[in-house]
């Protein structure tokens, strides 16, 4: 597979630059995978894909502002996107600045503080800061809003670029499918006999760096932090006795899942995942997918064709594109069910 064979055409004008006025307010393309029927729905109209007895998986990492702007002791700017705290005063991250960095530079930041590099980690640098990371980037930091959204962070996307059931702080990126979900939606699902479980995936940094190479199984994904619980566990082995579908709100879900699966039976876990899910991958987990437009060339658009197949993706895309479907962070949703023979056999337990 190359890169190029999971590209697509965008008009600009589609990418989705603030969210809709109300949460809940988007478009939803249902993709049947084995047929490749498309229906134009509204979120809305979600509990109509869904039964009594389906399992929703959701991501309950919350965002953290991890967008910093700095000066070089020569006034250079710096911008600096937070990828993990490592220490009581350090921390890894994307960075950038019109000449790079040395060991040793001091970058002077918002409210007083500074921040010095101590060096690379491969494609990050690692600083020391003069204070404890976390509660700074809280405090100071700016929402790390995607590189495609070309306007700066409002007070508003603190609110809006994180999903209603955030708990656990550590991602520089929303898990966007959960966006959609107002408490009323999550009550309204409830009373429909539709469960529900949560998991953590802290989406990291790398999740915006595009892919340098045009052979697809010579990528190497960033590793992320995840926890999938016993109580998960224990709640799919329940879906499943009662005929019930395992739906996995987004992508990092269904890595976290999957990952968790990967000796055969799912288990809990807690560490690091660099699962890198594309076609020939077959799911042991998940059963329908909800989750949003991806970037052309990206590991994401890998992922949605290796679950309901990459023609029909692709042919999706273009439908979504012509019907003036709203793309990426703040756009509409997709609902996907597989194609043929991408699951694996069912053994949660």
């Amino acid at each position: 597979m190359r890169r190029a064979d999971f590209s697509y055409s965008l008009p600009p004008e589609q990418i989705a630059q603030s969210p809709p006025p109300t949460r809940g307010a988007g478009r939803l393309l249902a993709v049947d995978g084995a047929s490749g029927r498309l229906q134009d729905l509204m979120f809305a109209d979600l509990p109509g894909l869904l039964a009594a007895g389906d399992l929703l998986v959701l991501n309950d990492t919350r965002v953290l502002p991890a967008r910093l702007h700095g000066r070089k002791p020569t006034g250079g700017a710096v911008e600096i996107l937070l990828e993990r705290v490592t220490g009581p005063r350090r921390f890894v991250a994307l960075a950038r600045a019109s000449k790079g960095f040395r060991a040793g530079t001091a970058i002077e930041l918002p409210g007083s503080a500074r921040a010095t590099v101590i060096g690379r980690v491969d494609d990050l640098y690692e600083f020391e800061l003069d204070r404890e990371p976390a509660a700074y980037f809280e405090a100071c930091g700016e929402m790390p809003l995607p590189p495609y959204i070309a306007r700066p962070a409002a007070a508003a996307d603190r609110e809006r670029y994180q999903t209603v059931y955030a708990r656990d702080p550590g991602s520089v990126a929303a898990p966007t499918a959960g966006l959609h979900f107002d408490e009323a939606m999550l009550a309204r699902l409830a009373a429909a006999g539709i469960a529900s479980a949560h998991l953590t995936l802290h989406v990291g940094a790398g999740t915006f760096q595009p892919l340098r190479v045009d052979d697809v199984d010579q990528h190497r994904m960033h590793a992320e932090r995840a926890e999938v619980p016993a109580a998960v566990v224990a709640a799919v082995a329940a879906a499943r006795a009662r005929g019930g579908r395992v739906v996995a709100v987004g992508t990092t879900v269904t890595r976290s899942l999957e990952t968790a699966a990967l000796s055969g039976r799912l288990q809990a876990f807690s560490g690091e995942t660099d699962l890198f899910i594309r076609p020939g991958f077959r799911f042991r987990v998940v059963d329908a997918l909800l989750t949003n437009f991806h970037l052309p060339e990206s590991t994401l658009l890998m992922l949605v064709s290796a679950f309901a197949g990459r023609e029909c993706m692709l042919a999706a895309y273009r439908h979504a594109v012509a019907a003036g479907y709203r793309f990426f962070s703040y756009g509409d949703a997709t609902f996907l069910t597989p194609a043929p023979g991408v699951l694996g056999p069912r053994e949660p337990t």
